[in-house]
């Protein structure tokens, strides 16, 4: 239960404007520190939900398969450079992304990651290993400003911090074939 507390936590101090400007400020803060933050803050406080509420979780998200694509989507929605750009402009749809990323992504990704097999798990990183080439090709082959509120050199910026988060992927899943496994388990 004190996972749950140090999600609440961090949810409060993201939500927190001061911190929430500040972090909005800058692009590749924004999408690559800020939005995984929140999921993060949801996968804590998840287990508050399925001990609370274990029936809905039973009914909604058996196998888990509900779970990862209801994440899959939210997160791609958060993907689009317009809507970043809109969370600046539009205070709904900043509301939306405060709601939607910890309650929506992460609680339904910590609820459903135990129940996947390993080879569902595996499609997870492909589909953000993907996602993030895809935001780095966008961003890096822009040759205009995609986004009002940030300039063109930020969105190059996150481009390439996108590119580094899907070769880190890559390594991670390479080393799932050379190494072990169950040497660690």
């Amino acid at each position: 239960m004190k996972q749950a507390v140090y999600g609440l936590l961090l949810y409060g101090f993201l939500v927190l404007p001061p911190v929430a400007a500040l972090l909005e400020s800058i692009m590749i803060v924004h999408m690559h520190m800020q939005m995984p933050l929140l999921v993060l803050s949801g996968i804590f406080m998840a287990r508050f939900f399925q001990i609370h509420f274990p029936r809905f979780f039973e009914k909604w998200n058996k196998n888990g398969v509900p779970g990862v694509l209801l994440f899959m989507v939210i997160w791609s929605y958060w993907m689009i450079p317009r809507m970043m750009d809109e969370t600046l402009s539009v205070q709904a749809v900043e509301v939306f992304k405060f709601i939607s990323l910890p309650f929506l992504a992460g609680v339904s990704l910590r609820d459903s990651w135990s129940k996947l097999g390993s080879s569902a798990q595996s499609m997870v990183f492909v589909f953000l290993t993907v996602v993030f080439l895809f935001m780095a090709w966008i961003y890096i082959g822009a040759d205009k400003q995609i986004c009002n509120n940030y300039l063109e050199v930020e969105q190059k910026t996150l481009g390439w911090g996108s590119l580094a988060f899907a070769l880190i992927m890559i390594i991670y899943f390479l080393q799932l074939f050379y190494i072990d496994q169950s040497e660690y388990k």
